[in-house]
């Protein structure tokens, strides 16, 4: 019984692959490069590209349960379902597929969409799943703490309605539980939507305060103003990407990322532990400055 796990050497599927070594999972990692894959000793790293359906055929033979991420590309809705097809193909009824929270409110965001469309194929094709729908990624704020802490300001454009702001580290241990659970079943189970989500939903403001009081002197928010953001961005990622970003920020403004009741009890009670919070992450920055 082995668990495949595309996506492994990113953000999120190290985690993953983490927290699956700890429960003792059998373990095939996808790859684009083997070579420069950094896993744990004990996984098996195979080469494969989502586009690529002789590498994605060998890579799913003899698999029973599939960890289904896909990177934000252009062409991520065929990657998924390329794989999809494949999994079926291979007699793979067992996946849990990284999502997106709201992706059904989002609908004019196109990563967003993609993945909304992903989710309801998985279940027209009848498959068993999990699918988690994470907020925004704590750790994305690594990308701006220079700013943070050079010139104070926080400058997500994020909006006050609020982000229930969640760590990938959860991300990775919620994943590796229900791949766990759905591995271990003797029978396919039904399939659930798990929203993942961290402990307090956070407005711009409040990411501000909570950055002015670990640093110990004042951090304002930057403001609301998209355009600008997509702008910044576009210095360093595809336009269309940049765009992509903008209008999901846009949708921040407008409708938040706003947990439903008990997503904070539910994933507490399945960690059996409090969920990492903002604060936690702006503490281990200001630690390792």
């Amino acid at each position: 019984m082995t668990i495949l796990v595309t996506g492994a050497t990113g953000a999120i599927g190290h985690h993953v692959v983490e927290q699956l070594v700890k429960r003792g999972a059998d373990i095939r990692a996808l790859a684009r490069d083997p070579a420069k894959a950094d896993l744990p000793a004990g996984v098996a790293v195979v080469q494969g590209d989502l586009l690529d359906v002789d590498s994605l055929r060998s890579a799913f033979a003899g698999a029973s349960t599939l960890f289904l991420l896909n990177a934000v590309v252009p062409d991520e809705f065929t990657q998924a379902l390329t794989a999809l097809n494949l999994a079926r193909e291979a007699g793979i009824e067992r996946i849990v597929y990284l999502s997106v929270i709201h992706s059904d409110v989002y609908v004019n965001v196109p990563h967003f969409a993609g993945k909304f469309g992903v989710e309801r194929m998985i279940e027209q094709m009848g498959f068993n799943a999990t699918i988690l729908r994470p907020a925004y990624f704590i750790h994305n704020d690594l990308t701006i703490k220079d700013v943070v802490l050079g010139y104070g300001v926080y400058p997500m454009p994020i909006g006050g309605k609020g982000l229930a702001m969640v760590d990938p580290r959860d991300i990775g241990e919620v994943a590796a539980i229900e791949l766990m659970r759905r591995e271990q079943s003797p029978s396919p189970l039904p399939l659930i939507r798990i929203n993942l989500v961290g402990p307090d939903t956070l407005t711009g403001a409040d990411v501000a305060a909570i950055w002015s009081d670990v640093l110990g002197r004042p951090i304002a928010y930057g403001g609301d103003d998209t355009a600008a953001f997509e702008e910044n961005l576009r210095k360093f990622m595809p336009g269309w990407m940049a765009f992509d970003m903008r209008l999901m920020a846009d949708r921040f403004l407008s409708d938040g990322m706003i947990p439903e009741p008990g997503d904070v009890d539910r994933l507490t009670k399945l960690l059996g532990r409090p969920l990492r919070s903002y604060r936690d992450f702006a503490s281990e920055i200001k630690a390792s400055a």
